[in-house]
């Protein structure tokens, strides 16, 4: 029986926000299991960084400093990597964010900023990607970053949450659109993930020893609310993310598949001071 290999040998990967967290840790996964990567990102010391780690691993990296709510600059970057590589395998489609604020209190400037970084820079990344995966001819794979808040209501974070539903939408029908191209399209949705943005890191380079540590009382929340007991590690993105691009997931397209550590599953549930499990209006 044939089982297939997490081997990347001889691929090329493209990843936005491939700077810092979720990003930067899929694009070391990929090159640690033999892809060259594109590492794009606004901020041009985590494109570097990251490139130079990419290198460690004998791959060839190729750091590109962009705006992803540029859609033009997401364009140049794909044709830049296909030229670089020759090739283009597999594209992650990681460039995001948010800030909380209820819709009420955001104003048309906000919820299109919102648009263009979650989802528009999907569309055009994955647009500039397919006519190179078409005319290689060996297939690929195109990964979208989501989140679990596509798929429950979100308070605080309603523009994002539907960016996110739209791109889960967009990974499934993409799937079937471009099947017959053997071009996989799948999602890795996360919940809470220890990033550089999570611990204050938002400029510059990625420098742990200055991350904000997180209360007693804010590691109780977690292990309140996440089954696992903790918060995401990004690799743990990064491996699903090796698997989703590998000949081991050959026949897996159209999925969202959650890393968070049970949260969706837990549908609400909370643990109480004695660590059971209740609905919150028990507590």
């Amino acid at each position: 029986m044939d089982t297939g290999t997490l081997s990347l040998d001889g691929q090329a990967a493209l990843v936005t926000g491939g700077g810092g967290g979720i990003g930067r840790a899929i694009a070391l996964c990929l090159a640690a299991h033999g892809a060259d990567v594109c590492v794009v990102d606004i901020v041009p010391e985590r494109c570097d960084e990251v490139a130079a780690r990419v290198a460690e691993y004998g791959r060839t990296a190729l750091p590109f400093p962009a705006d992803a709510m540029q859609a033009d600059t997401l364009r140049d970057a794909v044709e830049a990597a296909a030229k670089t590589f020759g090739r283009l395998d597999i594209l992650v489609n990681n460039a995001g964010g948010v800030s909380r604020r209820d819709f009420a209190a955001l104003q048309e400037k906000n919820w299109r900023r919102h648009i263009d970084l979650n989802l528009v820079s999907n569309l055009a990344a994955t647009s500039a990607a397919i006519p190179h995966m078409i005319a290689g001819g060996r297939g690929g794979a195109i990964i979208n970053v989501t989140s679990i808040e596509a798929s429950r209501a979100a308070p605080g974070y309603a523009v994002y949450a539907a960016c996110k539903a739209g791109i889960n939408n967009l990974t499934r029908t993409l799937a079937v659109e471009l099947a017959e191209h053997d071009i996989r399209v799948n999602a890795i949705a996360p919940d809470f993930t220890v990033t550089p943005g999570t611990r204050g890191n938002f400029t510059g380079p990625v420098d742990e020893s200055k991350w904000h540590q997180p209360s007693a009382a804010q590691v109780e929340a977690i292990r309140k609310r996440i089954p696992a007991g903790r918060p995401g590690i990004d690799a743990e993105c990064g491996h699903l993310a090796v698997f989703l691009a590998s000949a081991m997931s050959s026949y897996i397209t159209g999925t969202v598949v959650p890393v968070d550590g049970g949260t969706w599953a837990s549908g609400g549930w909370v643990r109480d001071s004695t660590g059971k499990w209740i609905l919150p209006p028990e507590a």
